[in-house]
């Protein structure tokens, strides 16, 4: 039962010939090319600014109703994230059986998915799936706009963040650049978790008591960094060379800089939430200490309106 729908989910995933003969190229792929790449970030970034500014010449300080809309575009990314995840999985193996003779004497399977061969050509089932993972960071972008409606916030990590992503997905593929494998594989199943979570909240079900999209990207960000020396140890120690190594080089400055402002943001975030919690927890032992008092003048009052007549008995 279970093997002939693996061998389905394979051929659909990793051996379609439409995946098998993917081919990076400006001509004949959409949005492949420098123009579109450059284009599209600055749209985006334009849009989102102007929404913005729309919103506070009319004074919109409510938040605006999407209704279902967040929590479908949510499920909709889970389930693109998971597909990329499981398609990418399924292709890389294939890629290793098929082309292992080419590199088994200077490479493992392990180092193969961090470092690629020199002369890798943007061609065949692992370039496919980066393509959809590159297309899919499109539909990223909507989430900004979903934040700019709801709560009137556009800030600028955001808007780099989004656009840097989008920038380094289209490196990949035209550079052939080694990591890129492993980084899809992190990035899409922690966003498949990530927008399964959003879509729980989404729906009005309970969330966690931490703050879990945070510690997913925290979680995220330090597998790419240990995947990025690997890498670096890779070409400079073992020899041979990594493809691409100057798109992985610009790639790992962009990190660097959202790893930055990303612990900027989080550690902030941690203490605004000490500052809320500091006060409440001052007051309630002050309140605690003054009505401990309030009870211990009561007493004291008590126990000479009681001494009083004894008093005056013994006058």
């Amino acid at each position: 039962m279970m093997e002939p729908m693996i061998q389905s989910l394979s051929y659909w995933l990793s051996e379609h010939p439409s995946i098998i003969g993917f081919r990076w190229n400006h001509s004949q792929i959409w949005g492949s090319t420098w123009s579109f790449l450059i284009t599209s970030i600055a749209g985006y970034i334009a849009l989102s600014v102007l929404i913005r500014l729309i919103l506070a010449v009319f004074r919109c300080r409510k938040p605006i109703p999407l209704g279902p809309i967040p929590a479908i575009h949510s499920l909709g990314m889970a389930l693109i994230s998971i597909t990329i995840f499981i398609g990418i999985l399924f292709s890389s193996a294939a890629e290793i059986r098929d082309t292992r003779w080419f590199w088994r004497k200077s490479k493992t399977p392990l180092q193969w998915f961090l470092c690629f061969p020199l002369g890798t050509r943007p061609t065949g089932r692992v370039f496919f799936w980066s393509y959809v993972f590159y297309l899919s960071r499109f539909l990223h972008l909507i989430r900004t706009f979903f934040a700019i409606l709801r709560h009137g916030k556009l800030t600028f990590f955001r808007l780099f963040n989004q656009s840097i992503l989008i920038c380094m997905s289209f490196l990949w593929l035209e550079f052939s650049q080694s990591f890129q494998i492993v980084a899809i594989l992190f990035t899409s199943l922690i966003y498949s978790v990530v927008y399964g979570y959003r879509f729980w909240t989404g729906i009005g079900l309970r969330s966690a008591c931490f703050p879990f999209v945070e510690n997913c990207q925290v979680l995220l960000l330090g597998c790419n960094l240990v995947c990025h020396v690997g890498v670096l140890f890779l070409h400079f120690v073992k020899g041979g060379g990594c493809n691409g190594i100057g798109a992985w080089v610009f790639n790992s400055v962009l990190n660097a800089a959202i790893l930055l402002l990303f612990m900027n943001f989080y550690v902030k975030m941690h203490m605004r939430k000490r500052r809320v919690v500091v006060p409440v927890v001052v007051s309630d032992d002050q309140e605690e200490e003054s009505t401990s008092a309030k009870e211990i003048e009561k007493k004291i009052k008590t126990i000479n309106l009681r001494a009083a007549p004894i008093k005056r008995c013994y006058k």
